[in-house]
C-alpha cells in the first residue's frame, strides 16, 4: 500500500530545486499585467520571483501572490516630463521620448540591485526576464553571468506573413518605428542588444494559437523559443465595488444585445475621430456600453469627446462612462454580444475567453498584425480605414458593427469562430503545461551550463 502523508522511500528522486527569477517589463501596463500574471504561475509552483518596476506601476498592479518579491526601483526627474508618469498610460506621444529616457536612467539602480542579489549566493538569480528594450539589464545579466530570456509580446508583430495585405499606412510605420531614437538609443540598437545577449526567447503564446507563425520565429531571430502560454484572463464575479450604475444598466438589457466598446488608454484619436465613432454606433442602431477615457495628447481645449446631442439622442440605446469598468466582468456578462477593441493582446484574449466576435480598430505596434490575425481566424471584422491616413468614417463603423452584431449571416460566421478559439484560449490545462514547458526550458539550460547569450 503506497505511503500517505506525503513521506518519501529513500529511493524516491529528489524534488526538483526552486529556480530564483527575476522579471522585469518595460513601463507599459500590456507588458506589466501579464508579466506579474507569469511571476504569479511561476510562484504557484514554489519559485522565487523578484518582480522590478517603479514604485507607482507596482502600487496599481494587483497584490502579488506569495514568492513574487516586489522591488521598486524609483524613475529619476526628467525635465519635461509630468510629475507622477511611469508609464505610457500616462504620457502623450508626444513624452514619450522623454519617458525612455527615466526609463534609461534606472540603469544604475538596476545593476546595483542585481550585484547584491549576486553578492548572496541564496539569493543569486538563476534567470532574468526582461523585455526588448532593457539594453543595459541585458549587459548586468551578462557582467555577473546571470542567463537572460527575452520577452516578446507575441509572434505575430515579428513575422510578415506574405499572403496578408498590409494598410499603406502601417507598412512604413514599423520600419520607421524600429529605427527611431527613443531616449538617445534607437528601438533597433535596444532590440538587437537584448538579443545577442539572450538565452532564450519567450512569448505570450502557443503553437494552438499562431501555428503558421510561431515555428518562424526561432529561424528568424537565431534563438530558441519558448512559449509560456496565453496566461488567459481569469473571469471573475461582480464584487461590491463593481455593483455601480454601470453594471445596474447591463443588467437591464436583453440577452446578447450589448455591443462593449473600449479601446485602451492610448489610442491615439482626435476628437473628429471620437465624433465619428460615436455616430457610427448610433447610426448601427445596436445597443452599446462604450468605456471611454480621453486619449493622449488630446487637450481640455480641443472641444467636447461626443458630438452634441450625442447622449440624449441615444439614452435609450447606449450608455457612455468615463470612469473605471470591470471589463472582464462586462466581457463575461451574458447581455454581452460582441466587442469593439483596439486589438492590444490581453483585451483580444479577454474578449474570447468568453466567445466574444470582434469589431477591430487597431492603432499602433501590434494592433494591426493581432487584428489581422483574428481576421484570419474570422473572429471579426476590421472597420473600413482611409489607406494614407488611417482614417475611418461613421459609415465603416456602422457596417462593421452590423456585420458582427445584426446581419445574421455574417454573425454566425464570427461567433461561430469565436467559440472555437474560446476552445482554445480558455483552456486552462493548455497554458498551464505551457508554464511547465517554460520552468523545464529554464532548468535544462541552467543544467547544462548553455544559459549565456550568444
Amino acid at each position: 500500500m503506497a505511503a500517505v502523508g506525503g513521506s518519501s522511500s529513500p529511493s524516491s528522486p529528489a524534488p526538483p530545486w526552486p529556480l530564483r527569477i527575476v522579471i522585469f517589463p518595460c513601463l507599459a501596463f500590456g507588458h506589466l499585467l501579464p508579466l506579474m500574471k507569469l511571476a504569479e504561475r511561476l510562484a504557484s509552483r514554489g519559485h522565487r520571483v523578484s518582480f522590478v518596476s517603479t514604485p507607482g506601476n507596482l502600487a496599481r498592479l494587483p497584490s502579488p501572490a506569495a514568492h513574487v518579491d516586489l522591488v521598486p526601483l524609483p524613475l529619476p526627474l526628467i525635465n519635461g516630463l509630468p510629475d507622477g508618469t511611469e508609464s505610457t498610460n500616462t504620457v502623450p506621444q508626444s513624452k514619450l521620448n522623454l519617458l525612455f529616457q527615466a526609463f534609461d536612467g534606472l540603469a544604475a539602480p538596476f545593476a546595483e540591485f542585481l550585484a547584491d542579489a549576486c553578492a548572496d549566493e541564496r539569493r543569486r538569480p538563476d534567470w532574468i526576464i526582461v523585455d526588448w528594450v532593457h539594453h543595459w539589464a541585458a549587459a548586468a545579466a551578462a557582467e555577473h553571468k546571470v542567463p537572460l530570456v527575452m520577452f516578446l509580446h507575441n509572434a505575430t508583430a515579428m513575422v510578415k506573413d506574405p499572403a496578408t495585405v498590409v494598410p499603406r499606412y502601417e507598412s512604413g510605420q514599423g520600419e520607421e518605428q524600429f529605427h527611431s531614437d527613443q531616449g538617445g538609443t534607437s528601438i533597433a540598437q535596444r532590440f538587437l542588444s537584448v538579443l545577442e545577449r539572450c538565452a532564450l526567447v519567450s512569448t505570450r503564446s502557443c503553437v494552438e494559437w499562431e501555428p503558421d507563425i510561431l515555428p518562424q520565429v526561432a529561424p528568424l531571430l537565431h534563438k530558441p523559443v519558448v512559449s509560456f502560454g496565453l496566461l488567459p484572463p481569469t473571469p471573475g464575479g461582480v464584487n461590491s465595488e463593481e455593483e455601480d450604475a454601470t453594471m445596474r444598466w447591463l443588467d437591464a438589457q436583453p440577452l446578447g444585445s450589448v455591443l462593449y466598446v473600449a479601446l485602451g488608454s492610448k489610442a491615439p484619436l482626435r476628437v473628429e475621430q471620437l465624433h465619428e465613432l460615436a455616430l457610427g454606433l448610433e447610426l448601427a442602431g445596436t445597443r452599446f456600453l462604450w468605456a471611454l477615457k480621453k486619449p493622449s495628447g488630446v487637450a481640455d481645449d480641443d472641444g467636447e469627446l461626443l458630438p452634441p446631442g450625442f447622449q440624449e439622442r441615444t439614452q435609450g440605446q447606449g450608455l457612455v462612462t468615463m470612469g473605471w469598468v470591470p471589463q472582464i466582468t462586462i466581457l463575461g456578462h451574458g447581455n454581452v454580444a460582441a466587442f469593439l477593441t483596439h486589438c492590444g493582446q490581453s483585451s483580444i484574449l479577454e474578449g474570447l475567453v468568453f466567445g466574444r466576435p470582434l469589431v477591430m480598430l487597431p492603432f499602433f505596434g501590434d494592433q494591426g498584425p493581432n487584428a489581422r490575425l483574428m481576421e484570419g481566424k474570422k473572429v471579426g471584422l476590421q472597420v473600413p480605414r482611409d489607406e494614407d491616413d488611417r482614417s475611418f468614417d461613421r459609415h465603416g463603423v456602422a457596417s462593421a458593427v452590423r456585420a458582427v452584431m445584426v446581419d445574421e449571416e455574417t454573425r454566425s460566421v464570427y461567433v461561430a469562430n469565436a467559440l472555437k478559439a474560446q476552445e482554445i484560449v480558455a483552456d486552462k490545462e493548455l497554458h498551464e503545461r505551457y508554464i511547465d514547458d517554460f520552468v523545464e526550458q529554464l532548468r535544462s539550460h541552467t543544467a547544462d551550463g548553455s544559459s549565456t547569450g550568444a
